[in-house]
């Protein structure tokens, strides 16, 4: 396991990947239960980080929704292109997204890379680009089952996060998210150990590659049919530090589930 400060807080951050799923009139709709169910229950935003990444149609209405009613909820964009601006039909600049008060955008995704074939360098193109417009990456690193019996646990993320980090300085704000796409959508996450092991592995990445300092503060989410029946175990683990949570996050009240897993659990 890679040696990083423990003095440095990472504030877990739950972030909810809606996919292809709910029209800018749902997403309002979503996002207004989601601050009043929350709100409700007395949750400290600032000791969990809750964000939310719409379809594209759906971010201004996101956007002015949040703003307007000054809402704690972070949002972001599902991908990025490399490209700033140009003849590129149907990308989506970096720009566009910082212009909308974006936080963060996914890059890299298991289904970018396995829909669209997205390579390592894309990634990297698309991290740098993001970084240019002041957004913070969730860099998505993750192996199939054929991955795992050729290579071992954690060989392609941590191949796959080094190369996404070609262009990064020690300065950027960065977010690691471990996806295994065996365990996406099948009801059957990893173990917490599984998990554990993984993330401890992109850490050691992270201080090979930026030092101890950045490592130590980034976070590290796990993604791959999270639920609020299972979030807590996976919190439990030192070197993971949020959720990317897939279909759980289209459910107001499980996703409010998992955001509130500290009050379960009492941890």
């Amino acid at each position: 396991m890679a040696a990083v400060s423990s003095s440095v807080r990472r504030t877990p951050l739950i972030a909810g990947n809606w996919k292809m799923n709910l029209d800018h009139l749902q997403a309002i709709a979503f996002v207004q239960k989601l601050a009043w169910t929350l709100k409700d229950a007395n949750h400290d935003f600032t000791a969990v980080e809750v964000a939310v990444f719409p379809p594209f149609t759906d971010l201004r209405s996101v956007q002015t929704l949040v703003s307007a009613d000054k809402l704690p909820i972070a949002f972001g964009g599902q991908d990025v292109s490399q490209q700033l601006s140009g003849a590129y039909t149907g990308e989506i600049s970096a720009t566009f997204l910082s212009k909308l008060e974006c936080r963060y955008v996914i890059i890299g995704h298991s289904e970018r890379r396995t829909l669209h074939a997205e390579t390592d360098e894309q990634v990297a193109g698309k991290v740098a680009s993001a970084l240019g417009q002041n957004l913070s990456p969730i860099i998505c690193v993750g192996e199939t089952a054929e991955d795992l019996e050729e290579h071992g646990p954690s060989a392609i993320p941590v191949a796959q996060l080094r190369a996404a980090l070609a262009h990064v300085s020690t300065a950027a704000d960065i977010v690691v998210a471990y996806e295994p796409v065996w365990a996406i959508g099948s009801g059957q996450a990893a173990t917490p150990e599984q998990a554990e092991q993984v993330a401890a592995a992109l850490r050691a990445v992270l201080v090979d590659v930026l030092g101890e300092d950045v490592a130590a503060k980034t976070r590290i989410l796990y993604g791959g049919s999270v639920k609020s029946g299972n979030i807590a175990s996976f919190m439990r683990e030192p070197n993971v530090d949020g959720a990317l949570v897939g279909g759980a996050s289209l459910d107001v009240d499980e996703f409010a589930a998992i955001v509130r897993y500290q009050k379960h659990v009492g941890l």
